[in-house]
């Protein structure tokens, strides 16, 4: 008479061409140490069987992350647990531990984080990111520059409708680095058809050393700037972190006053306080650029 745990070689052979024949490398490499805890009674039938898939998904999943984060840009790993909220006590942690939720996601809102350089603003936006991946969603993270040059390439080769749906399509789109570098004539306008595009559509995370009312001199016009503001304090989460730079906190005694300062930048304007749908409230554009 034979038990459950008495597998014949037959047996264990099958199991095997049949995990290679559904691709489970991992459930294969589990295999036999699944089987000599059956044979010393350690578990059930059922718990071998659960072990072994629940091996197979993690591995999966964890190749899935793997691959969302390299196709949405998500080089380097950034998780909270990495953010010395110490350091700039100016962030509510509880508000960004409610950003990590997603619920920004789900409702196509915009993130603004707000401040001086080294603060801690694109750390906050890829942690975001890397929550959006393990939870499914599609993220795609760029600099402002890197995106305004693929759009103006895509517009030199006829190609800019196509260059704007593949910037739609991701549920999250981080655009990183707004006021470091000049933008090139026209980019403004085409950020505006993008934006325009994904307007209560999708949602997005912007990184920016510059204040709202300083917009009109990043993009090079005051009007493209009142439009885009228009669009994205409609339903957005303004974060305005102030205080010095994390990366110089080191050599703090080497870097000119004005830098060590707390410099703050110009304050976020109001939001609507509920969320509605249709056409945006109108701004008055000598308020957003005064």
């Amino acid at each position: 008479m034979t038990g459950p745990l008495d597998q014949t070689p037959s047996t264990i052979d099958r199991i095997r061409r049949e995990l290679v024949g559904l691709k489970m490398p991992r459930a294969l490499e589990a295999l036999d140490h699944l089987v000599r805890r059956l044979e010393q009674g350690e578990i059930t039938a059922l718990e071998a069987i659960d072990i072994l898939l629940a091996e197979e998904l993690t591995l999966r999943e964890n190749s899935r992350i793997k691959t969302a984060l390299r196709m949405g840009r998500l080089a380097t790993i950034k998780t909270l647990a990495g953010f010395d909220f110490s350091f700039q006590p100016s962030l509510d942690r509880d508000r960004i531990l409610a950003l990590a939720q997603l619920g920004f996601v789900e409702r196509c809102e915009v993130v603004h984080f707000l401040g001086p350089p080294g603060t801690g603003k694109s750390h906050l936006a890829t942690v975001l990111g890397v929550e959006a991946v393990k939870a499914g969603r599609s993220v795609y993270f760029t600099t402002l520059a890197d995106l305004i040059a693929a759009l103006a390439r895509a517009e030199r080769e006829g190609r800019l409708q196509e260059k704007t749906r593949f910037f739609c399509r991701p549920s999250l789109l981080i655009v990183d680095e707004i006021g470091y570098l000049p933008v090139v004539t026209g980019g403004g306008n085409l950020f505006f058809q993008l934006v325009n595009a994904r307007y209560e559509r999708g949602a997005m995370i912007l990184t920016s050393n510059r204040g709202f009312a300083e917009w009109g001199n990043v993009f090079g016009d005051p009007v493209v700037a009142t439009a885009l503001l228009d669009r994205l304090l409609h339903h957005a989460v303004v974060m305005q972190i102030e205080g010095s730079s994390y990366r110089l906190r080191q050599h703090a005694e080497l870097t000119p006053e004005h830098v060590r300062s707390k410099a703050t930048i110009a304050p976020p304007l109001q939001t609507q306080p509920k969320r509605r749908r249709g056409r945006p409230p109108r701004i008055d554009p000598l308020a957003m650029m005064g």
